[in-house]
């Protein structure tokens, strides 16, 4: 048997580390900050990221958070406005001290908010998709594919489909503005020729007008770069006006929603996209199927009816990235930044990135897969044309 004296001690050592544990208490949590678009006439694109962000953070905290530490997501809506975007950024980084930031949903708000996270040396990896967020940027980076890679890939299909001369019309914000530059750079290197060129601002409701012009210039396909609502309303004003001939998208066109939108007149619709809305048809070896599958799969039971879209895969991709740069780095914004550009061969929802200090992107122009709408639904073009 223990001495009295001995198990005084023993007890009282007890005691101490009893103390000692209950001081040391949980890790201190790491604070993410995240900014979309979830309200507003891009809300398409925000609502879809905001939900898969706010799934991986439950995820992640419920399997015990990041060695130990719980993540803590704090979400600012930006409704598309750069303004609103400015404000929240300055808000999380001032007031709630996070140690990076996804988002914005936007390349206009991407713009906006860049130069204060550059400022301030805090990561932001952008949910938008325009090459020029990330252009000698150190503290910026992106997941969705470059918009100049997608300009290029429509007009390698329309070349290869023995299109010559094209029509083009987009809309006027920092998005569509990109996209134009991308189309009218590349075309000639394609051998296209851009024989009309129109716009319409972001609020238009009705773009028949130009559409006269392009079907009257004798163009044999159109391009169309814009967010919502145009997605909808081109195809249906161009179905109104009898314009039999293609109609490409942008990488925007990536939600179902659009097509609901558009109805009988988004038939035939060709867009570049990533692979997730056309998961279940890629071969079962194909590297990004089983990442895709899962996604798609959890998040559909979370959100049903809602279907998965490429923009709430871009946050998904956002976040993952961010988590493994805080696993490797800890809660320290430079060695965060610094982990997320030396991040390679991380298989995504748009591709297998791999970042480097030249390239911020990380993903080259075959992370995209030319889709086409077939009976209201996405599906690869060379399994349909």
């Amino acid at each position: 048997m223990l001495h009295h004296k001995s198990l005084v001690a023993l007890v009282l050592v007890l005691c101490l580390v009893l103390a000692a544990i209950g001081c040391a208490g949980p890790k201190t949590p790491y604070k993410i900050g995240a900014i979309f678009a979830i309200t507003g006439p891009a809300s398409w694109l925000g609502e879809p990221e905001r939900n898969t962000a706010r799934m991986i953070a439950e995820e992640i905290n419920q399997a015990g958070g990041i060695d130990g530490h719980l993540l803590e997501l704090i979400i600012e809506d930006t409704a598309g406005d750069p303004t609103n975007a400015m404000n929240a950024v300055n808000k999380l980084i001032e007031k709630d001290n996070v140690l990076a930031i996804i988002g914005p949903s936007r390349t206009g708000t991407s713009l906006a908010v860049a130069p204060i996270c550059e400022e301030n040396e805090v990561p932001l990896i952008s949910c938008a998709a325009a090459a020029s967020i990330v252009e000698g940027r150190r503290w910026v980076f992106k997941t969705p594919q470059r918009d100049d890679h997608a300009a290029i890939r429509i007009l390698e299909h329309m070349r290869d489909a023995g299109i010559e001369k094209i029509g083009i019309i987009t809309g006027t914000t920092s998005f569509g503005i990109g996209g134009r530059e991308q189309l009218k750079k590349y075309a000639p290197e394609m051998g296209i020729e851009i024989i009309a060129d129109e716009t319409y601002g972001p609020d238009d409701a009705d773009m028949t007008a130009q559409l006269q012009k392009i079907k009257e210039s004798g163009a044999q396909a159109v391009v169309n770069w814009s967010i919502v609502p145009a997605q909808a309303i081109v195809p249906k004003n161009m179905k109104q006006l009898g314009m039999d001939i293609p109609l490409y998208q942008s990488h925007g066109f990536g939600n179902i929603k659009y097509v609901e939108a558009a109805g009988e007149a988004a038939e035939g619709v060709l867009f570049p996209a990533g692979r997730l809305l056309v998961a279940e048809t890629l071969p079962e070896a194909h590297p990004q199927k089983a990442v895709l599958m899962e996604y798609k799969t959890r998040y559909e039971e979370r959100f049903s009816p809602d279907q998965v879209s490429t923009f709430g895969g871009h946050a998904y991709d956002a976040l993952h990235i961010v988590v493994g740069a805080l696993k490797k780095a800890g809660a320290d914004r430079a060695k965060i930044r610094d982990a997320i550009e030396t991040t390679q061969g991380f298989v995504g929802t748009g591709g297998i990135f791999n970042y480097s200090a030249d390239d911020h992107t990380g993903l080259t122009k075959d992370a995209f897969e030319m889709l086409i709408v077939k009976d209201g639904k996405f599906a690869r073009a060379k399994d349909v044309l």
